[in-house]
């Protein structure tokens, strides 16, 4: 038996399983077109690491945050990102 009703689904889910559970049913255009508009600013990010010599320093705490709260924060943060974003173009 499910102590949860089905409306109550989004109380208990993560913002990763919500985007991915959004990015299968919505509009696929709307979802690769958001998914794009990530990497395009995850690539500048990068150029700009690049440009200011800090891929090593990234590179190190990368490593460091992968066990932090504030990386979680940081990643579910952008899935919530992606979800509005996609939810608001498919109303």
């Amino acid at each position: 038996m499910n102590i949860f009703d089905e409306d109550d689904d989004f109380l208990v889910s993560t913002p990763k399983s919500n985007f991915f559970s959004i990015a299968k049913t919505a509009n696929q255009n709307i979802v690769e077109m958001e998914i794009e508009k990530m990497f395009q600013r995850l690539a500048v990010a990068e150029k700009m690491l690049e440009e200011r010599d800090l891929e090593r320093e990234h590179e190190r705490l990368l490593k460091v945050m992968v066990i932090e709260k504030e990386l979680e924060d940081r990643t579910n943060s952008i899935f919530i990102e992606l979800v509005g974003n996609i939810v608001t173009q498919c109303e």
